[in-house]
């Protein structure tokens, strides 16, 4: 991803930044997944003592 920013100072120093609203909501995106994926992890990892079952299993309870 390519961003063109643009600095707003103030007083001399980088107080802002501007940047084209598309690039915005790609960042807006990418930031979603990450969240997603951390949350995805998060919960595999609090499920990795839990029981399994195969699901030939499954299929075989269920009658499919």
């Amino acid at each position: 991803m390519e961003l063109h920013p643009k600095i707003l100072e103030k007083n001399g120093r980088k107080e802002f930044v501007i940047l084209p609203y598309e690039e915005f909501e790609q960042i807006e995106q990418e930031l979603g997944a990450y969240h997603d994926l951390q949350e995805l992890r998060e919960a595999k990892e609090a499920e990795v003592d839990s029981p399994t079952e195969p699901l030939s299993d499954v299929r075989k309870t269920l009658g499919i």
